[in-house]
């Protein structure tokens, strides 16, 4: 069992509506040795894919995202949720991501400048739910000309549609850990 396994069922707790809350070692307070593990087996999983670039939104995914561009040496690219007063409309892509937590809409911006038809872009995320993340993220490498290299995530909530939505856009998707059900507030992984 990878050592992410172990942290989501010691520490992971599990919220009405599907809910899966990893705070203290994933997304707020940030555990090394997760992180870790989590840039040894995207490095493994997309190693040849001939990535230039590693793209996530802020904030959740920036952790994992800065290190799995560090393995491949490559910069790491976020897209922004608020609007600069810096960047022009005309010099920025942009698209709009649903959060399935946070039930809301966001406009989410990546500059112009930093993104373009050169790019093998290896998208990185917490989590993969509904796949509104990806899908946007997605959407802007497209914008610029890019090439999505693959998706990769942390946990993936099997029972949702993200995987499927990203499967049929065409896109490589992998997710270190698959969980199967959260109900009865209990987690149980795709085997």
């Amino acid at each position: 069992m990878s050592y992410l396994k172990e942290r989501i069922l010691q520490d992971g707790r599990v919220f009405e509506n599907n809910v899966l809350k990893v705070d203290s070692f994933l997304n707020h307070q940030i555990d090394p040795q997760v992180m870790v593990e989590v840039v040894k087996e995207f490095e493994r999983y997309f190693k040849g894919k001939k990535i230039t670039k590693v793209l996530t939104v802020e904030a959740s995914g920036i952790a994992p995202a800065i290190l799995v561009a560090e393995a491949f040496k490559v910069p790491m690219l976020f897209a922004k949720k608020m609007e600069p007063s810096t960047m022009q409309k005309s010099s920025r892509y942009e698209t709009i991501v649903h959060s399935y937590t946070k039930n809301i809409s966001t406009k989410i911006i990546v500059s112009k400048e930093y993104l373009d038809a050169k790019d093998h872009v290896l998208i990185i995320d917490d989590f993969l739910a509904n796949g509104q993340a990806a899908k946007g993220l997605i959407d802007i490498v497209n914008q610029a000309g890019g090439t999505v290299a693959g998706v990769g995530i942390c946990i993936e909530k099997s029972f949702q549609t993200g995987r499927q939505l990203l499967e049929e856009m065409g896109v490589d998707v992998y997710s270190i850990c698959r969980i199967a059900s959260l109900e009865n507030n209990q987690v149980t992984f795709v085997e």
